[in-house]
């Protein structure tokens, strides 16, 4: 049987699919080109040339092996080829192609292998180009990693060779279609109602929080509910370098980042962004991840009068999270003394959300700290609540509590004036003793 002429009937045990698949993909390729139809026709176009193109060929597939093979056509026409049907599963929540054999998926936490596979490395780098093409984002040799973004808003890392050295690679973390509540997260036990009441609080008294994880933690998912709490009648500012953030209020302006052209020009970074953000009068600015020098520029903004911003970064603990914003904020170039840049940051971010990803894949707040003030050359950290891991299950699920440590905060004050009487309980509180905020040395000023 060839690919060239119209295919014999054989016994469709013996049918080679592959070249079956390849005849009627350059059936629909070429008919594509010759008369292209409107892209809210492309699809109603492609079956019908599918249609007619498998009529030529003569073959009787069964009808559940022929419906395959008319999705795999379509999914590598007006898809992304062989990860489509990946792309469309709700339970899969991250795909990862390491080369044209090895694809990985995220399910429930856990990474499993799939049976999909690219023809080769040209196949994978067909879908990189048909992902990146329509957004004006190229990928070569001279420039081999990108960021982009599907039509769905799913981030999307590609890296192709000399520097990935065993061929092209795609990651993609895929957009939720329904935004994840608060209730949710309780019902998942991602943190407790009184963590939920308490974060809500913090947000709306205008509190200036740093949510802190790990890759694949749940950081994005977090300041989505987070920035749900932010009143409806205040203007913000998102900034991302791929727009992921699903926000329900009405008055926001959405930035992105811009890569730079052909000639190495025209690149819009997040620090230029943050710049800008706020000469555009926001009441809140929220910055999808700081990663570098902009670190300082939105700790500058939380130090002049905007209160109330969200932002994320890596690290693996409050702690972590203090010495990332130190080193970022050093990246912005400028001849700081590092007391004067931990003072910066002391009087900048008053809360630190901890996101993890737990042994068993489950995400959890396993933190949540105030930060406090100075002592000497140190910033004070103070937890709130947090998570205590008390055993493993024989099925591998991690025990643990989530509960506060006793602990009011030094901006109880603060809360109370935007309304918020939070109980004693709330805290842990079960004594008169306990009621008193916890008062450390060096307490930074009060906004």
């Amino acid at each position: 049987m060839t690919v060239s002429g119209s295919l014999t009937t054989p016994n469709p045990a013996g049918v080679e699919l592959n070249k079956v698949k390849r005849y009627l993909v350059e059936a629909v390729s070429q008919a594509f080109e010759s008369n292209p139809p409107p892209v809210r026709k492309r699809r109603e176009f492609a079956e019908q040339v599918l249609q007619q193109a498998y009529a030529r060929t003569k073959l009787r597939l069964p009808d559940t092996l022929r419906v395959q093979l008319f999705r795999d056509v379509l999914d590598e026409m007006l898809g992304f080829g062989p990860i489509q049907p990946l792309l469309e599963d709700d339970a899969v929540t991250e795909v990862m192609v390491n080369g044209p054999n090895n694809v990985y998926v995220e399910r429930d936490g856990k990474l499993i292998k799939t049976d999909v596979t690219f023809r080769d490395d040209e196949h994978v780098l067909q879908v990189i180009d048909r992902i990146i093409l329509p957004l004006g984002r190229r990928v070569d040799s001279d420039n081999p990693t990108v960021d982009a973004r599907l039509p769905d808003g799913s981030r999307v890392n590609a890296v192709i060779p000399p520097v990935a050295i065993d061929g092209p690679s795609i990651t993609i973390r895929k957009f939720s279609k329904d935004k994840l509540t608060v209730e949710q997260l309780i019902e998942f036990g991602s943190l407790t109602r009184d963590m939920a009441e308490f974060l809500r609080a913090c947000v709306v008294s205008r509190l200036n929080i740093v949510i802190s994880g790990g890759t694949g933690s749940g950081k994005t998912t977090l300041l989505n509910v987070l920035s749900g709490f932010i009143p409806v009648n205040e203007r913000i500012v998102t900034i991302e370098d791929a727009a992921e953030l699903q926000l329900h209020q009405e008055h926001v302006v959405r930035l992105e980042t811009k890569p730079p052209n052909v000639d190495g020009r025209g690149a819009v970074t997040i620090r230029d962004l943050v710049r800008n953000s706020l000469r555009m009068r926001p009441d809140r600015i929220i910055v999808g991840e700081v990663r570098g020098g902009e670190a300082l520029d939105m700790l500058q903004a939380m130090n002049t009068g905007h209160d109330g911003s969200l932002t994320t970064a890596h690290a693996n603990s409050p702690r972590d999270a203090l010495s990332r914003l130190e080193t970022m904020a050093l990246m912005a170039g400028l001849d700081m003394p590092l007391k004067v840049i931990r003072e910066q940051i002391a009087s900048a971010v008053d809360l630190i959300v901890q996101q993890s990803r737990l042994r068993d894949g489950t995400r959890k707040v396993t933190y949540i700290s105030e930060v406090a003030g100075m002592e000497g050359d140190t910033v004070v950290m103070t937890d709130i609540f947090k998570f205590e891991q008390t055993a493993i299950g024989e099925d591998g699920k991690v025990i643990g509590e989530l509960k506060p440590t006793g602990i009011r905060p030094l901006f109880s004050e603060r809360l109370q004036a935007a309304g918020f009487k939070l109980s004693p309980q709330m805290f842990g509180a079960m004594s008169t003793n306990m009621l008193q905020s916890h008062q450390p040395p060096g307490r930074r000023r009060r906004r």
